[in-house]
């Protein structure tokens, strides 16, 4: 079961967190990742750990250039992109009346362009194949009102209606596209976070952020990284526009 040998997959965001997991995870059942970042360095990091099974590549999402010199650069390296994660995206804490206009075009560019841009960008090339799979990274935030996280929540409410859109679009062009909507997630972020807004008071905010979930704890990047595979993997291939939270429990109760 989710055998991707003979596949290539484009994971953008691959350099930390849950982008690296997920490249992990496919390079070990056989796809050949490309591991793209906008920090080519944590890409090479990643790409060196996995090994042949992964190549690393420099593209910020949020600038057109980059991302059509990124898939032509791509499309001369594999014969066909197979599958195509959206996981890059940022992340900001704010109220509407906190977010300042910069914030709003930072998050819209990077969350929302770039998952357009990358989509745009493979889509020709999977249909020239005869089809594939677009997975989005997408969040908890645009099923469930959070508080702070007012920017945050419209770009990834954006990517549950692109989504959705990709997905009656070409459902008969044999592409699929689903998105993931994670709870909170253990990833470098929130320890930078917690270093940053909460010193010496790290553990006791962890411990807060930590019992949001029902759950009683964050998930883990390999965690999501595994619901990613099945999406991605052929035993998915009855599944397209779903929505699928991984929250340990926040939009069950």
């Amino acid at each position: 079961m989710f055998d991707l040998k003979g596949k290539t997959a484009v994971v953008t965001g691959a350099g930390s967190g849950i982008g690296a997991a997920i490249t992990r995870v496919l390079a070990a059942q056989g796809a050949h990742v490309a591991a793209v970042d906008r920090d080519e360095d944590m890409a090479r990091h990643v790409a060196r750990d996995i090994g042949a099974a992964a190549s690393p590549y420099r593209c910020d999402v949020s600038h057109a250039g980059d991302v059509d010199a990124l898939f032509h650069a791509l499309a001369a390296a594999h014969p066909r992109i197979d599958i195509l994660v959206n996981n890059a995206g940022i992340a900001h804490v704010g109220t509407a009346e906190s977010t300042t206009p910069d914030d709003m075009e930072r998050l819209f560019r990077v969350n929302v362009l770039g998952v357009y841009l990358c989509a745009r960008a493979a889509l020709p090339l999977m249909l020239k194949e005869g089809g594939g799979v677009i997975l989005n990274m997408c969040s908890v935030a645009a099923l469930v009102g959070i508080t702070d996280r007012f920017a945050y929540s419209m770009t990834k409410g954006a990517v549950l209606t692109m989504t959705r859109s990709i997905a009656a679009d070409y459902v008969k062009r044999g592409i699929r596209c689903n998105c993931i909507c994670p709870g909170r997630v253990h990833t470098p972020f929130v320890d930078g976070y917690l270093a940053k807004n909460y010193p010496g008071r790290e553990q006791e905010m962890m411990k807060v952020l930590s019992e949001y979930q029902p759950i009683g704890r964050m998930g883990r990047p390999e965690e999501i990284a595994q619901l990613a595979l099945y999406l991605c993997s052929d035993e998915a291939s009855f599944i397209t526009g779903a929505a699928y939270p991984i929250d340990g429990g926040v939009t069950a109760v």
